[in-house]
């Protein structure tokens, strides 16, 4: 996975897009085309060190109409029913999206310049007010008009654990997504976990895995949804909403892991698929 800042989440109510979203039909490409008129390449606040990742999911669409609603990752936090206004896109990218601090390489630019591109938090007031996510979120890339793999394994994925999250009692949103990369890697999930599980090891904490299968799905969720550890024969990065290192806490847990098994690696039974 590439480095992000921050993933917008845009709640759609559809399970398949166009390959390019900016191509999809209706509020889906209006929302991709407003926003990344602010924040993408070339828009009036794109800034190369600040990697915002706008993907669409099968989460219910909003209810009002020309708006959508928006789930931030790792902020965790929903904000509904934005409208597609250029100003509402203007005053969300900055209230949320735009960098806190500038990068030093950013020191020589014009005060004015500095200003476009940093965050301000008074904006929010002009956006609908932020609701905290207090559920896993699971995440699955189910793009099938980007690739066929995904748009075959996603919805079983999807299915899978429903079904095993259901089994165990956990409330938790599971939705498919448009692509994030790697489908070579197919299945790719992510899981969120908020930051309000308490004594959760990997809470507040965003974890992609890759060439994922539905026979792992029981072990992914015992591990990594509910004992907060790592499965590193999946994993491919990952997001702490503290700027943490995933590595670190891989590390760590190898530390704790060594000795009891050779590899010093958690893994599932059957293993990934080749």
């Amino acid at each position: 996975m590439a480095p992000y800042t921050e993933q917008v989440l845009l709640a759609t109510g559809k399970e398949d897009w166009a390959s390019n979203l900016e191509d999809d039909s209706g509020l889906t490409a209006d929302f991709v085309k407003g926003l990344k008129g602010i924040i993408g390449k070339g828009g009036e606040a794109f800034d190369p060190f600040t990697n915002v990742l706008i993907t669409a999911s099968s989460l219910p669409a909003a209810d009002t109409p020309n708006s959508t609603t928006a789930y931030l990752f790792p902020s965790f936090q929903r904000i509904r029913s934005i409208p597609h206004t250029s100003e509402a896109f203007s005053n969300f990218a900055t209230a949320y999206l735009k960098a806190p601090r500038l990068h030093p390489m950013h020191d020589g630019l014009s005060a004015a310049q500095k200003a476009a591109l940093t965050r301000d938090t008074s904006k929010a007031a002009l956006v609908p007010t932020p609701e905290p996510i207090t559920k896993p979120t699971i995440l699955i890339c189910g793009h099938g008009g980007r690739d066929q793999r995904c748009g075959i394994l996603g919805p079983i994925l999807q299915s899978a654990f429903r079904e095993e999250l259901e089994r165990r009692g956990i409330e938790a949103e599971v939705a498919q997504i448009s692509h994030i990369g790697g489908h070579k890697y197919a299945g790719n999930v992510i899981i969120y976990l908020p930051p309000n599980l308490e004594g959760h090891a990997l809470k507040g904490s965003g974890i992609w895995y890759g060439r994922m299968g539905p026979e792992q799905v029981e072990g992914v969720v015992e591990e990594t949804v509910v004992k907060g550890r790592i499965v590193g024969e999946l994993l491919r990065g990952g997001v702490m909403q503290d700027g943490g290192n995933i590595g670190r806490i891989v590390e760590a847990q190898l530390k704790a892991e060594r000795g009891e098994q050779e590899t010093g690696i958690l893994r599932l039974r059957p293993r990934a698929r080749a």
